[in-house]
């Protein structure tokens, strides 16, 4: 069992699959809100549902609006589970998180990459920044 420390952004502990982002992801445009799947054409997790997932980003693309996306997939128990980011969280983002209460840790100490992959069953707290798999 490997435990990678990050920083803490939005309170909560969840486990489930991670799902591992390659490029940038932004919640208002990148994502079906009737289904949680990724509607951008070629992307690598075309199709792929948000649902139960922990997602890892590199970073987030920031929209005002994709707090409300994230906030609308959490009233339909359609969001992922928790948030996983590369980088320092941009605001909206964090915003969505808390209204849903989704985990979020970021700026992970070590190469994420190095020790998990997509598909891997992890746990993130995000009262005390770590990442568990």
């Amino acid at each position: 069992m490997k435990t990678v420390k990050a920083k803490p952004i939005v309170r909560g502990r969840v486990k489930g699959e991670l799902l591992i982002f390659k490029t940038s992801f932004s919640f208002l445009g990148d994502v079906d809100m009737d289904n949680s799947k990724i509607i951008v054409k070629g992307h690598e997790h075309e199709g792929k549902e948000l649902k139960d997932k922990i997602l890892f980003l590199p970073d987030s693309k920031g929209s005002s609006g994709g707090c409300v996306v994230l906030n609308v997939l959490g009233r339909q128990k359609i969001a992922p589970k928790g948030i996983i980011v590369k980088k320092m969280a941009d605001t909206n983002l964090v915003e969505g998180a808390i209204l849903t209460s989704v985990p979020v840790v970021c700026l992970p100490e070590e190469d994420i990459e190095s020790y998990f992959k997509t598909g891997d069953n992890i746990e993130i707290d995000g009262s005390l920044g770590e990442i568990i798999g």
